[in-house]
């Protein structure tokens, strides 16, 4: 019998929501849980989701996947990005810890944790990544496509598109949306943890293969 999988949408530094939403996912302790990126930005508690993160994974068997928001953290460290970050939500993450001025002064811990995140987690029945696989190629022709990278981080066009050939289900986040998209080959689990006041405010995980979605009304 296959491993069950938790995949668990974008936190976005909504700390509460998720420690919530983790007891509720203990009857399944034993399953494989992806994280599908976003832990940071935006919210208000960005560095006590990367310390929880950083004590579960010794609890349960923990997937972290890279999203957008940490590429643009390591893209400020390691670049001139930082206003772009700043822009997009990283001064909530600054002042989450201390208020620190710079990312490059974050905890060692903390930021061997975003360079370890992967771009995808594949296994046989589902392909986990941020936001998308590009809705023209195959999964394995992107997973040999450097600039499919992009993509996984940043695309959308999936999720306007009528077919895909894809060999299995993806399971993405990236794309807030009030409810789960389930549709041919596309699961969706961005529920807008941190968007609230428009309209969306769920932390969503789903268990696989079952399909079955488990919601946590935002608490932050």
């Amino acid at each position: 019998m296959d491993k069950k999988i938790v995949a668990i949408g974008d936190i976005h530094g909504c700390v509460r929501s998720l420690k919530t939403l983790w007891t509720r996912l203990k009857p399944y302790k034993d399953a494989t849980h992806v994280f599908i990126g976003d832990y940071i930005d935006r919210g208000p508690s960005s560095k006590d989701v990367i310390d929880f993160l950083l004590d579960v994974r010794y609890d349960r068997e923990c997937i972290f996947l890279r999203g957008n928001h940490e590429q643009m953290l390591l893209d400020a460290i390691s670049g001139n990005e930082l206003e772009n970050w700043i822009y997009n939500g990283g001064g909530s993450t600054l002042k989450s810890y201390n208020n620190i001025r710079r990312p490059q002064d974050l905890p060692v811990e903390h930021l061997d944790f975003y360079l370890d995140t992967v771009l995808y987690y594949d296994t046989k029945d589902y392909f986990f990544v941020h936001a998308g696989v590009p809705p023209h190629q195959t999964i394995e022709q992107s997973k040999d496509d450097p600039s499919a990278e992009h993509f996984f981080l940043w695309g959308r066009d999936h999720l306007n598109a009528f077919d895909v050939p894809w060999e299995k289900t993806v399971v993405f986040g990236h794309t807030p949306r009030p409810y789960p998209i389930r549709k041919n080959k596309m699961i969706g689990i961005d529920t807008g943890c941190v968007y609230t006041e428009l309209g969306y405010g769920k932390l969503t995980a789903v268990l696989l293969p079952e399909q079955q979605f488990i919601e946590q009304n935002s608490l932050d």
